[in-house]
């Protein structure tokens, strides 16, 4: 039972912090892509660290896949041509910062620059510390970017906090003289005071090597030089244990901070209502008269009814359409039935059902469609093509299969058996067919003495040497027996072919 409860309070508490989509829009070039994932190291655990950014996504996209993701707060980069902008969005209705990039670093210069960094993943696990700085000034711009920074981070509340999920830290000073904000991102270290740094070192995990030297007063007495001055602006009282040797409860501890970037100096340039798209309501170079911005709102509302009007006016060009589409369809429909009832095909009665079941038998056909069919091909149809009608019949007719259809005198009869059987071959209709010239003398279209036992004879067919007698087949060049010579010689070559090998082979 305490899992399932576990498992629930930590759903509810994710629901409840904010998240922030950190992401780029444009060509940024590497720093700045560089820059975007030092960011996004700095928001986690509560940020999307693989988010995927295609060129063709507008913000729409992102805005869609917020709200079901709990999504409350955007960060955008933008790169120009002399600045580097980044933009603070609240979702979904605003309102937007923006700030110019003066000067920043990326965290691989700092870490590079430090002589003994501490930077490790399990400080990610936790959320960052918020600490602000000279934001009690007053002006609305100023309240309006500390509370957009507040809301950016969880909540924290000093009575239930735990010490031990506190590894890094998050600060932003504000300067009033320059106007700039100071973005700085520190790693947190505790460690005890009130000892010397050779008494710090054997209590802490790192224990000095002692193999070298004679005394224990040797490993105690380490040089200072590299110990961090510690003083009442690092050195407080612990209220519950923080994890490191020496770091117990309502003992003195100084809180060491270490910078492990990104380092940013940032610059608000104005501040709008909406996803950028309401009026702006601080701009830090434009400043403009109560009279100029009553008309920019006039102007803007003016806009804004037009285009309600315009919209409101396509819907209903919209509806308009699509009822007499519906109506031309309907006419349509209504003029083809009544077409196909003066025609005398269908009935109301025999009109298809487009709600009738798949396996209900269709209506059968009636006998006029067999009837048009007479008269537009002017043969009978097949008995498959409607199997409801009969075929029809004179009254003074057998009942013998129906008489094949004579064919025009421009076309030519097909060619089957009974054609080439025919006796007036080559005559009349062959003349009209290839021309008025007359056949050859002495050569026959379809030669008697070779043709005529080809299709003609029975028992001929397809007996291309007919009449001769089986053994005369080599006659056929000037009576000489060539075939048979060749082969006889062609069988004694090889024989004797086969006897020298074995000879040769017996020799040797």
């Amino acid at each position: 039972a305490g899992r399932p409860r576990h498992n629930r309070v930590a759903e509810e508490t994710y629901s409840t912090v904010p998240h922030t989509f950190v992401f780029h829009r444009g060509q940024i070039g590497k720093n700045v892509a560089q820059l975007v994932a030092d960011m996004r190291r700095v928001m986690e655990p509560f940020t999307a660290r693989s988010l995927k950014v295609r060129k063709n996504n507008v913000l729409k996209d992102f805005v869609a896949v917020a709200g079901p993701l709990g999504i409350t707060h955007f960060s955008i980069f933008t790169k120009t041509e002399n600045t580097i902008n980044m933009r603070l969005a609240r979702l979904p209705k605003g309102p937007t910062l923006y700030f110019r990039v003066a000067k920043y670093t990326l965290s691989k210069d700092v870490v590079s620059s430090l002589k003994r960094h501490r930077m490790h993943e399990q400080q990610f696990s936790h959320h960052p510390l918020l600490v602000l700085n000279n934001f009690g000034i007053e002006g609305m711009h100023i309240k309006l970017m500390a509370t957009m920074f507040q809301n950016m981070f969880p909540s924290i509340n000093v009575h239930k906090l735990n010490l031990n999920s506190i590894k890094r830290c998050v600060l932003l000073n504000y300067d009033p003289v320059s106007q700039e904000v100071e973005f700085r991102h520190y790693s947190l270290k505790v460690v005890p005071v009130g000892m010397s740094r050779g008494v710090k070192k054997l209590m802490q995990e790192k224990f000095p090597n002692m193999s070298k030297l004679e005394d224990i007063s040797e490993g105690v007495n380490l040089s200072e030089s590299e110990a961090e001055q510690d003083g009442d602006h690092n050195i407080t009282e612990l209220p519950q244990v923080y994890s490191g040797r020496g770091n117990m409860a309502s003992q003195q501890s100084a809180v060491r901070l270490t910078e492990i970037g990104p380092r940013m100096t940032l610059q608000l340039v104005k501040i709008s209502e909406g996803m950028g798209e309401g009026k702006v309501l601080y701009h830090s170079f434009i400043s403009k008269t109560e009279e100029e911005l009553q008309e920019m709102l006039k102007r803007k509302e003016a806009r804004l009814k037009e285009k309600e009007e315009r919209k409101r006016k396509q819907e209903q060009n919209i509806a308009l359409k699509k009822d007499k589409r519906d109506q031309n369809k309907q006419k349509s429909l209504e003029g083809i039935k009544r077409k196909r009832q003066q025609e005398g095909q269908v009935s109301d009665d025999e009109v298809e059902d487009p709600g009738k079941p798949e396996d209900q038998a269709p209506a059968e056909e009636s006998e006029d469609e067999a009837e048009y069919y007479r008269q537009a091909v002017g043969e009978e149809p097949d008995e498959d093509m409607f199997p409801g009608t009969k075929r029809k019949r004179g009254p003074g007719k057998s009942t013998n299969p129906f008489k094949k259809r004579k064919l025009s005198p421009g076309k030519g009869p097909p060619h089957d058996k009974k054609s080439f059987k025919s006796s007036d071959r080559g005559n009349k209709d062959c003349r009209k067919r290839f021309g008025d010239r007359k056949p050859l003398e002495g050569r026959n279209r379809f030669r008697k003495s070779e043709g005529g036992k080809k299709f003609g004879q029975k028992g001929g067919k397809g007996n291309r040497f007919a009449g001769q007698k089986k053994g005369d087949t080599g006659k056929k060049f000037g009576g000489q027996k060539t075939f048979k010579r060749r082969a006889v010689m062609k069988r004694q070559k090889g024989a004797g072919g086969k006897k020298d090998f074995k000879h040769k082979k017996g020799k040797s």
